[in-house]
């Protein structure tokens, strides 16, 4: 049996780790709804909904640690879904922790790292800025591949086929990464001499972005691609305080 931790200990670690409070985001990151006193079972999803909280509550979890959280800097009226959510969370004393961009930068085990981890990115530096700071990374892979390859790979490890953008000269060494909704970076991945772009969610205007820029570009889906750096951090939890960690898959398809 795992043991038990203090919730404000383990969240004080959290906003530590994944520096909280250094980061300007539309995302209310940290802890937002408040529930038990003590944790055993950590359990982690991609996205907070309904389904991921019965989920977490199934799981018999204490703490529930999302990448996309319920309050997002807007006040809202607490009525229909978001009154049952909240309702679903109260009812099972469970706790909600939220990281997004936090979660996407974090050198080790945000998305955007563990992604590249996955693709043995070598030579590693930070790409893609959003607002004041760098969320992904660019680099070269081990040896040059083909587009049909690298969609090869990113299926394998994502489990889901990516949708491609042709574009680029179809031999690629050098890789950008941002995961999530990320497609108005192409530009950006282009200049600093991508020969392809490895993002999650597609995007109407990136055809011609992609297109006029000779890039080939990677959507290999918004959720896919945001379930890495919530697993790494759910292991790495369980590491530094011994509870027991539990992934909740809840795919959109998306």
């Amino acid at each position: 049996m795992s043991q038990a931790i203090d919730r404000d200990r383990l969240v004080s670690w959290l906003d530590e780790l994944l520096e909280i409070d250094e980061w300007r985001d539309k995302s209310l990151n940290g802890l937002q709804v408040e529930g038990a006193e003590r944790i055993r079972t950590v359990a982690t999803a991609t996205d907070a909904a309904l389904a991921t909280f019965e989920m977490a509550v199934e799981a018999d979890a204490q703490l529930l640690v999302v990448h996309h959280g319920i309050f997002w800097g807007e006040s809202e009226p607490v009525t229909g879904p978001r009154r049952a959510r909240l309702a679903a969370l109260l009812g099972a004393d469970l706790s909600l922790y939220a990281a997004h961009l936090p979660l996407d930068a974090h050198p080790e085990i945000g998305n955007n790292a563990v992604l590249a981890d996955l693709l043995e990115i070598q030579d590693r530096t930070p790409f893609g800025r959003w607002g004041e700071r760098e969320i992904g990374a660019i680099g070269a892979l081990p040896e040059p591949t083909t587009r049909e390859t690298l969609a090869g790979r990113l299926e394998a490890l994502l489990g889901e086929r990516p949708a491609v953008l042709g574009f680029g000269p179809g031999r690629i060494s050098r890789v950008a990464i941002v995961s999530g909704d990320a497609a108005g970076l192409i530009d950006e991945a282009a200049t600093a001499g991508a020969d392809a772009f490895v993002t999650g969610e597609r995007d109407h205007v990136a055809f011609h972005v992609a297109r006029e820029r000779g890039i080939d570009v990677f959507f290999a889906g918004h959720y896919a691609t945001e379930t890495v750096g919530v697993r790494a951090l759910g292991e790495r939890i369980s590491e530094e305080f011994g509870v027991e960690s539990v992934f909740l898959d809840a795919p959109t398809g998306l």
